[in-house]
C-alpha cells in the first residue's frame, strides 16, 4: 500500500489523499506526473534505491526523472536535500558523503549511483503566495487586460528589494527589445545594478551592435521608424565589425562600441551567455555554438537567481524555464499570449505573464525604478 498526499502549503492541515494498493511502476509514474506540480509526497519508510549508470551519458532502467520542486531523498534513515533543483534530470548520490544532486543525463558518468524507482523520495510543494503579493495577483489566466502599471510597479518593488539584499535578477532577452526601441532601457537597468545575468542568442547581440553602430535594427531607423537605404545589410556589417576585432569585449575596450546592452553588460561585469542556433548569421564571436556547452553555461548562470524576466524570446524563455527550480519567480513578457501558455505547458508552471510589447514594459519598469537611458 502506497499513500500519496498532496497539499498546496507547507503547513497545510489537510491534504488530498490517494491510496493505491501495490501500484506498478507505470501506474505510480502516471499518478506522480499528474500531482507532481502540486507537491506530491510518497509516504514510505524506505531508503532510496540506486543503480549504477551503465555508461557515460546514459541512465539505468527505471531511473527517477526529477521535477523542478524542492526534493529530498532518504539515505540511511535520514532525509537529505537534493541539490541543483531542475526538471527532467536524474538524481545522483554520493553514499560516502551522504549527499545527492540532480544531474543532466549527458553529464552522468559510468558507475555513478543513480536513484531508481520512487522509494525514499519526497517532493515539497510551493507555499501559497499572499493575496497581496504581485505574483499572486498575476498568476491567473493570461490576458492583455491586466492593469499593467500596477503589476510593473510590483515587479519594480521586488527588484529594488533584491538589489538591496544582494539578490540576483536574470533577463532573458530577445531581439524585439532592440527592434522596439527598448534597448536603452534594458541597458540602463544593467548599468544601475538591477540585472546580474543576461541570457540570449546571437540576434539580440547582433541587432544591439547594429543599433549602436548605425542607429538601425533590421535596417529600420529606430528613432524615425523608417527604413534606411541599404539598411538590410547593416546587421551583417555589424557582425563583421565585431568578428574583425575578435569579441564584443575587445570592441568595447577599443572604443568601437560605446553604447547599448552589450556595452553595459560588459562594463558591469554581469554574467552573459549567448547561445547559438542553426539559423544564426555570423555568428558573433561570443556566441556559444555548441548547444550542450551553452546549456551548461546557462545552467551555471542561473544558480542562485531569485527572479527571471523573460522578454520577447519564446525559445530561449522555454529553454531557461526548463533549467529553473520552481521557487524562482518568473515573469514572461510578450506580445503573444501563447508564450506564457507554452512555458506552463512545458513545466514552468510558476511563470506569470504580461501581454505587452517590450518597449512599453521596459520603459515603465525603468521609470518605476528611477533609471534613465
Amino acid at each position: 500500500m502506497v499513500e500519496i498526499r498532496v497539499g498546496r502549503t507547507r503547513d497545510a492541515k489537510s491534504y488530498a489523499r490517494l491510496k493505491v494498493t501495490a501500484p506498478d511502476a507505470a501506474t505510480l509514474d502516471a499518478i506522480l506526473e499528474l500531482v507532481g506540480p502540486l507537491g506530491a509526497r510518497v509516504l514510505d519508510n524506505q531508503d532510496i534505491r540506486t543503480a549504477p549508470a551503465p555508461r557515460d551519458g546514459a541512465l539505468p532502467d527505471d531511473f527517477y526523472s526529477t521535477t523542478n520542486l524542492e526534493t529530498q531523498v532518504r539515505m540511511r534513515g535520514q532525509w537529505v536535500p537534493v541539490a541543483n533543483t531542475e526538471m527532467d534530470l536524474a538524481i545522483v548520490v554520493d553514499g560516502d558523503a551522504g549527499a545527492a544532486a540532480m544531474k543532466p543525463m549527458s553529464e552522468v558518468k559510468a558507475g555513478e549511483a543513480v536513484v531508481v524507482g520512487h522509494s525514499g523520495i519526497r517532493v515539497t510543494p510551493l507555499a501559497r503566495l499572499s493575496s497581496r503579493d504581485v505574483f499572486s495577483f498575476m498568476n491567473s489566466d493570461v490576458s492583455s487586460e491586466k492593469p499593467k502599471a500596477q503589476v510593473i510597479q510590483g515587479i519594480a518593488q521586488e527588484m529594488r528589494g533584491l538589489r538591496e539584499r544582494g539578490g540576483r535578477v536574470c533577463v532573458v532577452a530577445g531581439p524585439a527589445i532592440v527592434h522596439s526601441g527598448a534597448s536603452p532601457w534594458l541597458a540602463a537597468l544593467i548599468r544601475d545594478g538591477y540585472v546580474q545575468a543576461l541570457l540570449g542568442g546571437n540576434a539580440v547581440a547582433t541587432h544591439d551592435v547594429e543599433h549602436a553602430l548605425y542607429g538601425t535594427s533590421l535596417g529600420v531607423d529606430i528613432a524615425k521608424g523608417s527604413s534606411v537605404e541599404g539598411g538590410h545589410n547593416h546587421h551583417m556589417r555589424a557582425l563583421n565589425t565585431i568578428r574583425r576585432v575578435g569579441s564584443l569585449r575587445a570592441a568595447v575596450e577599443q572604443g568601437i562600441l560605446t553604447q547599448g546592452i552589450m556595452v553595459e553588460a560588459i562594463r558591469a561585469g554581469i554574467t552573459m551567455v549567448l547561445a547559438g542556433s542553426i539559423r544564426d548569421d555570423g555568428p558573433m564571436p561570443d556566441v556559444i555554438t555548441d548547444v550542450i556547452e551553452a546549456q551548461r553555461q546557462m545552467r551555471a548562470a542561473l544558480r542562485g537567481v531569485d527572479m527571471v524576466l523573460m522578454i520577447c524570446s519564446m525559445l530561449h524563455s522555454i529553454a531557461v524555464g526548463n533549467l529553473l527550480p520552481a521557487n524562482v519567480r518568473v515573469v514572461a513578457v510578450d506580445i503573444n499570449p501563447s508564450v506564457v501558455v507554452k512555458l506552463a505547458d512545458r513545466g514552468t508552471f510558476q511563470a506569470v505573464g504580461l501581454v505587452t510589447d517590450a518597449e512599453l514594459f521596459l520603459r515603465e519598469l525603468g521609470e518605476a525604478l528611477g533609471v534613465r537611458p
